[in-house]
C-alpha cells in the first residue's frame, strides 16, 4: 500500500460586488471573494492539497492567475480539469479534511451541500469529506472580516 498526504492552503480578500462561493455553494453574504477565478478558496485549497500529495507542485503551476483561460472559472471546473491533467496518476482519494477560517458568515448550514459537491467532483463519498469552520477570534485581517482562508489535507492511496 502506498499512501500520499498533501496539505493545501488558500486565502482570498472579501470584497463587495462578488458572490461568496465556497465548495461550489453560493452563500448569501454582503461580500464575496476576490480572485482570478470564482475565488472559491475551499476548492482551491483542496486542489492544492491533491497536487501536493501527488508531488506535482502547487495550484499556481496548473492554473496560473496570469492565464485568462481561468478567469471566472468555477472551483468545480478547476477540479475537473485537474483530474484530466493528472489522469495518468493511479491514486484514489481516501479522505479530505478541510478547515475554513472565516469570522463571518456562519457556514454550518451550507457544509452538507459543500461535502456532497466535493465528493461528487472528487469521485468519492460524502463520508470521505470533512468540512469544519473556525472564526479567527477577531484577530488580524481574517478576524476583521477582510478575507477567508482555507486549509485542506488529503490522503491518497495508490491503486493496486
Amino acid at each position: 500500500m502506498s499512501l500520499r498526504v498533501g496539505i493545501g492552503y488558500d486565502i482570498h480578500r472579501l470584497v463587495e460586488g462578488r458572490p461568496l462561493i465556497l465548495g461550489g455553494v453560493e452563500i448569501p453574504y454582503k461580500k464575496g471573494l476576490l480572485g482570478h477565478s470564482d475565488g472559491d478558496v475551499l476548492c482551491h485549497a483542496v486542489i492544492d492539497a491533491i497536487i501536493g500529495a501527488l508531488g506535482e507542485g502547487d495550484i499556481g503551476g496548473f492554473f496560473p492567475d496570469t492565464d485568462e483561460a481561468y478567469r471566472d472559472r468555477s472551483g468545480r471546473e478547476l477540479i475537473e480539469e485537474m483530474f484530466e491533467k493528472l489522469g495518468p496518476k493511479q491514486f484514489i482519494l481516501e479522505n479530505v479534511d478541510v478547515t475554513v477560517i472565516a469570522q463571518e458568515p456562519k457556514l454550518a448550514p451550507y457544509m452538507p451541500e459543500m461535502r456532497v459537491n466535493l465528493a461528487r467532483w472528487l469521485g468519492s463519498e460524502a463520508t470521505d469529506i470533512n468540512i469544519k469552520a473556525k472564526t479567527h477570534e477577531s484577530i488580524g485581517a481574517l478576524g476583521r472580516k477582510e478575507g477567508i482562508a482555507v486549509m485542506a489535507v488529503v490522503l491518497l492511496e495508490r491503486k493496486a
